[in-house]
Order: C-alpha cells, then structure tokens, then sequence
C-alpha cells in the first residue's frame, strides 16, 4: 500500500499544494505525479466521467508520487469507498452541513472501529490481496485522508463541530460557491470571506486539524500560510492551456492574425 505524501506532510504541519487535473488524459495525471506535486485534486463533483476513468488516471499517477484527492458529489456515499479502493489517498467531500454529515463521510470512507467502510481488497489500493487482512484495514485508516468542504455560512458556521469529528482531517474553504450563496458572487475580498476564513482557521487550530482553500498566487499562499494554513491548491490544466493560448494571441495579435472570439 502507498504511504500518503500529503498525510505525511500535514502531520510535520509542513505545507502541501495540489494542482487540479480535469482532462481525462492519463498522460497529464503521469506528466504531474512525476514533477513532483503533492497532490492531484481529482473533481467527481463538477465533471461527468465515471469511476472507472478516475481508476485509470489514478493508475498512472501512481507512477510518480503525487497522492490523489477525489472528489465526488454532496451524498455520494457509496462513490466513497470505491474511490479508496481505486487508489485514491484522499476525499474531498462538497457542501458539508454539520458535524452529523462529517460524520457519515468517515463512516462511509474508514474500516471499523471508526467507520463502517466494506471491505474489498481486489482493488489497487490494498493492493490486489497482497496484504494481511489485518494490516490492510490498519494501513488504508492510517493512509487516507479526509477533506471536509465548507461552502456556505451555516457550515462556516458549525466549522468547530465538524473539525472535532474524529477522522476529520483537513477543513477546505470553497470561497467560489460561498461567495455564490451568500449573494456577493465572485466578491473574495469581501469581509463575510474573510470572516470564515478567520473561523475556519479558528476552528482547524482549536480541534487541532489541518485547514486550507484554493490559492491564486503565491503572495495570497504567503498570506494564507501566515494564518496557519497547510492545505492549499493552485492552477488546473484547464487553465494553464487557456493562458498560454491567450498568450499565443496576445504575441501573434500585432502581426496580424485575427481570431474568431
């Protein structure tokens, strides 16, 4: 079984930063496994492909050393486990309530005596019945990893509740749809964000957990890891090929190529 990069680093309290990959082409997922990253942040949530590609572009992460965080959608509690058992280190779950749904999230994700997960083992990440039944159920509790997302006021709200929920690791800011929701869209300055941020970190410290959010450069990462933060992500493949197409336009503008927009 993998060690997790990430729970490793989370628990020197060393700083980790994931990119996010949403092309489905396992050559992106090998190409940022092996330069490196801690993490790649896998969206279920947001992009239809199913199960059985995310298994496939995990397998060629696994040629570097990047863990994969998988995101499913809100309720998706029986995508938990087989995610896990494709090989992924890490859940992200979305549009976390209260403690109660936190709750849920680790007993679909972790073998008992703290979670009711089902065992398997026929899966990469044990992997393939290669381990004792014993260690494997040990190991894949201590390897993984949970995100809780908090995307809106009332979850920023019960923050302190959910950290405290043993198998909690990381509390994960969702600034875009808080912003959303709370009818100041795109609005990341304004104060009722950072007044959750403050809480979430607030919440992280006093439950002892990890907290972190999306990142856009590295003058707000200097900013969020002066506030405690240890889980951040920046970038996604989708937008590196945007910008450098922009890029191309801006450069080849002048000369006279026109283009279609």
């Amino acid at each position: 079984m993998r060690t997790s990069r990430i729970k490793a680093k989370l628990k020197r309290n060393e700083p980790v930063l994931l990119t996010t990959l949403h092309f489905t082409d396992p050559s992106v997922f090998e190409l940022t496994s092996q330069m490196g990253f801690d993490g790649i942040w896998m969206d279920l949530e947001h992009h239809g492909y199913s199960v059985e590609t995310a298994s496939n572009l995990m397998r060629a992460a696994r040629v570097g050393s990047a863990d994969i965080l998988a995101r499913p959608a809100k309720g998706e509690f029986m995508r938990l486990g087989r995610l896990l058992e494709a090989g992924a280190q890490g859940i992200m779950y979305p549009r976390c309530a209260d403690a109660r749904e936190a709750r849920e999230v680790v007993a679909w994700s972790k073998f008992a005596p703290l979670g009711r997960r089902g065992f398997d083992g026929g899966n990469p990440d044990m992997p393939y019945c290669t381990l004792p039944m014993a260690e494997y159920i040990q190991r894949a509790n201590e390897e993984s990893f949970l995100v809780i997302q908090l995307e809106d006021r009332e979850a920023v709200a019960n923050a302190k509740a959910i950290a405290e929920v043993e198998g909690v690791d990381v509390l994960f800011f969702g600034p875009a749809d808080f912003t959303v929701l709370g009818g100041i869209p795109g609005q990341f300055d304004h104060p009722l964000v950072q007044e959750a941020i403050r809480q979430i970190a607030d919440a992280a410290r006093q439950a002892g957990k990890q907290w972190g959010m999306p990142t856009p450069s590295p003058e707000r990462t200097e900013q969020l890891l002066e506030l405690g933060a240890r889980f951040l992500c920046h970038g996604a493949d989708l937008l590196l090929v945007k910008h450098g197409l922009e890029e191309m336009q801006r450069q080849f503008t002048p000369l006279g190529f026109t283009f279609n927009r």
